[in-house]
């Protein structure tokens, strides 16, 4: 990826969002409202990944606490899901680790994931860029001025 592209921007500002939310509430619990500031994410959102097993908040009543384990939990769902992962694909690739000994989402892949995942998002690409010269051509056809008669 070069230095300067959109892409390496956003894998970047994704990290620095990760590790400044990381650090924002690190050493102790986090309400669900301070985690969702602190991800940039919704109330929503981290009651899915609740649901779906992928984190797994300290309930007092209707209080959720986060701790570290759910921080960094969190923090590799986000980053499986900008790498495009699907969330079942994210659940098996952290697991139920409590422990989160591979804090770091690309550590766990596989070399084989890796290839599937590039597979899969330059057939995306490629999709995409066939939409967009298509719309291109549509918008250019319907702005000649015969197209307008």
């Amino acid at each position: 990826m070069k230095a300067n592209s959109p892409l390496r921007n956003v894998v970047n500002s994704t990290d620095t969002l990760i590790n400044a939310a990381a650090g924002t509430v690190a050493g102790r619990e986090s309400t669900i409202g301070e985690m969702a500031r602190a991800y940039g994410v919704t109330l929503r959102t981290l009651r899915f990944y609740e649901d779906r097993n992928l984190l797994r908040p300290r309930r007092v009543g209707n209080a959720r606490y986060y701790g570290g384990v759910d921080r960094a939990r969190l923090a590799m769902i986000l980053k499986g899901k900008h790498l495009g992962f699907t969330l079942a694909e994210i659940s098996d690739l952290i697991g139920a680790d409590d422990g989160v000994a591979k804090n770091d989402f690309e550590e766990r892949l596989q070399p084989a994931q890796i290839v599937d995942q590039l597979s899969h998002l330059e057939r995306q690409r490629h999709e995409i860029d066939e939409a967009i010269a298509l719309l291109r051509a549509t918008r250019e056809r319907m702005s000649r001025p015969e197209a307008m008669a």
